[in-house]
This record gives C-alpha cells, structure tokens and sequence, in this order.
C-alpha cells in the first residue's frame, strides 16, 4: 500500500499515483459513463477537483454515449489524465478487445481494467488472466478484484500499477461490507490501492480512506444525486477528512 504524501486537495496536493509522465493528484476518482449531458461532466469533475478522465467502448452498443468533441470542447479533455475503462465487459475477450480499440482509437495507455460477467462481480482469475496479456501489452493496468491477498499479489507481481478492491457490489451503496479483507488485501501488496464499489455516501468515503484506501472511485451515488455537483464536492472533502485521519496516525477499529 502506497505512503505517498497527503496534500489537503485544496491547491497542489502530492501525487499518490505517476503513469507515463502524468501524475494523479487528486484522490477521488468519479466515473462517467452514466452522464447524458457534457455540462454536468464538467460541473461534477470540477466540484470534485478530480484529474482523471475516463473513458470507455460500449461493444453492445446498447447504452447511451456522448460525443468525444462535445466532451472535449465542454471539459477541457487536456486537463485531465485521460485513462480507459473496460468497465462494460463481461469477459476477459471483451475485456481485451475494448482496451485496444481505445488504444487504437485514442492512444490511450492507462487502462481501468474491468472483467464483471452477469453477476457484475468481479472476476478475479479472469482479471489476472487479462492483466497479464494487457501489461505485456504495453499498457498500464488498474484491476478490479474482489478482496483477496493471493489475487492483489498475483496482479502486482504481473506488473499493474495499482489495484482497485471492490468495497461491496457496484451501485449497492453499502459501503465497506467486509472491512477485514479490505485492510488484508491492501496489506498484501506494496501498489496503490483504489477503493470503489458500493461508496454511496460521503461517510463510507470516509471510512474507506481511514482503512487505508489511497483513493476512492465513486460512480452511481454522484450520478444519480439531485444535485450530481454538490455531492461530488461532498465526496471531494469526505476524501480530505479521511486522509487526514490516516495521516494523524488513526488506526480504525475493524467492524466484526
């Protein structure tokens, strides 16, 4: 688990993460692909001061899209470090194949690797399958794995630059179910760790950080929110406060 400085968010805080010469600041994360309106893209990524963009093929081509110019003129897609998601498959060949139709689309290197079949659990023995072709690759690969110690160390030693643990389901805004596993596996490896799944409120955000998490990824609970821009700003300082915590030497008791 990484010891990278804080910073307080507000201003030039530390890099936790450095990809190809481009250094990630800010440690929330916010995905996307559920936005239908450029405008709100902006608002929500500004209000959550957040330095990555994401984005991803629909091989189904079965959900909505925005156009990438329209992006691109609202957003401000340079400020950003652009990285891909496989978020939509459901296989290690379909995650295979979005990671390089966005390189080949869009250079993209940094690859938000993400193999959920119907379940849309994570698919531990196909993400380390699919990590190790995509980092022989060339690519910088972020997995999502349910917590295990075995699969985290299996992912680091197969070269990925961070990892990204499931907190509980996708979408379930559970927060952290298992909190023992969560520190084990962070625990196990020495790579950034990124906590998502499930972070439905500004307290679990909180909770993820104090466990040790070195940033957050949240998704559904800023998309579907009355004011999608306020929340992210709340999610924005619930980051701060628990990196705070961690970095004044709190070390939370586990739930049972």
């Amino acid at each position: 688990m990484s010891s990278t400085g804080f910073g307080s968010g507000e201003g030039a805080p530390d890099s936790w993460l450095t990809l190809r010469g481009r250094e990630f600041r800010s440690r929330l994360i916010l995905g996307i692909e559920q936005y239908t309106d450029p405008g709100l893209v902006a608002s929500v990524l500004r209000a959550g001061r957040c330095d990555v963009f994401i984005t991803t093929f629909d091989l189904e081509q079965t959900r909505s899209s925005l156009l990438m110019s329209d992006l691109d003129e609202t957003v401000g897609l340079d400020d950003y470090v652009w990285i891909g998601t496989t978020s939509f498959a459901r296989s290690l060949d379909d995650a295979l194949l979005t990671a390089r139709r966005l390189r080949q689309s869009y250079g993209i290197e940094i690859m938000k690797l993400d193999v959920r079949p119907a379940d849309n659990l994570p698919d531990n023995a196909q993400t380390v399958a699919a990590a190790g072709e995509l980092v022989a690759e060339g690519f910088e690969v972020l997995p999502f794995i349910l917590p295990d110690p075995a699969t985290a160390q299996a992912l680091e030693r197969a070269g990925c630059a961070a990892l990204r643990i499931m907190a509980s389901p996708v979408a379930s805004g559970l927060g952290v179910t298992d909190e023992r596993a969560l520190r084990e596996t962070m625990e196990a490896v020495s790579v950034p760790v990124i906590v998502e799944g499930g972070l439905g409120t500004p307290a679990q955000v909180v909770r993820a950080m104090e466990l040790g998490a070195d940033a957050v990824l949240v998704n559904t609970a800023v998309a579907q929110a009355q004011n999608p821009a306020v929340l992210a700003e709340s999610m924005r300082h619930a980051v701060v406060a628990g990196r705070l915590a961690v970095e004044s030497r709190l070390v939370p008791a586990l739930d049972s």
